[in-house]
């Protein structure tokens, strides 16, 4: 369990502050235009601005952005959805993911953007990739989750035990139990004797009871 809340937090950690390549491809200002080279594939869009202090409550605001995107001539124009991401700021450098691009072919695409970024310092659209390792965070959480059931396995394999009735070397009164063998004779003689001397057999019960030993029966 403490390998998996810790590890949670330190993967968590190194992929939004150092393995997160939200701007390996380039930035464009807000407003502004600019061209950048994209690869084929998923490409993450990210609000990049410089802030007094740390965002707080819901991160880093989004403000209203148009972003309008030309692609080289005879390529297919990219797909692109909405997917606003958490904040992440570093020395008062934040950034926070807006959209996802679907490239299908790699190439020089002309950027355009605007938006209401008065409150902003230095804002512009970020492009690039998350991280390739983000999906081994939640191998933590699983690890977490099986510590759980083990030691909710281990507490319950406890109660069962301590419930389990053992076998003690009490006898009911005319019950003695009589397997073959000269040592297990013995062996029954001494915990007759024992119950004759602690009052738990009669005199009578305990001659009765080692003649039936005696005799095998």
């Amino acid at each position: 369990m403490l390998i998996g809340a810790v590890g949670f937090v330190v993967a968590l950690t190194l992929n939004a502050f150092l393995l997160d390549r939200y701007n390996a491809y380039g930035e464009v200002p807000i407003p502004g235009s600019g061209s950048v080279h994209l690869p084929a594939g998923e490409v993450t869009v990210s609000l990049h601005t410089r802030v007094i202090s740390s965002p707080t409550g819901g991160g880093l605001p989004v403000p209203p952005l148009s972003m309008r995107v030309q692609s080289p001539d005879g390529a297919v124009q990219p797909v692109i959805e909405e997917s606003i991401g958490v904040t992440t700021t570093v020395n008062n450098d934040s950034r926070r993911r807006l959209w996802r691009m679907q490239v299908v072919e790699a190439g020089e695409y002309r950027i355009t953007t605007d938006g209401e970024v008065g409150g902003f310092i230095a804002p512009r659209l970020a492009f690039g990739h998350s991280s390739a390792y983000g999906s081994l965070v939640w191998l933590f959480p699983a690890v977490f989750g099986f510590g759980v059931l083990g030691l909710i396995g281990a507490r319950w394999w406890r109660r069962r035990r301590r419930a389990r009735p053992w076998a003690t070397n009490g006898h009911d009164q005319g019950t003695v139990l009589s397997p073959d063998g000269e040592g297990v004779r013995i062996e029954q003689l001494k915990t007759i004797t024992a119950l004759r001397d602690s009052g738990a057999l009669t005199q009578q019960e305990f001659e009765a009871e080692k003649r039936r030993i005696l005799a095998g029966r």
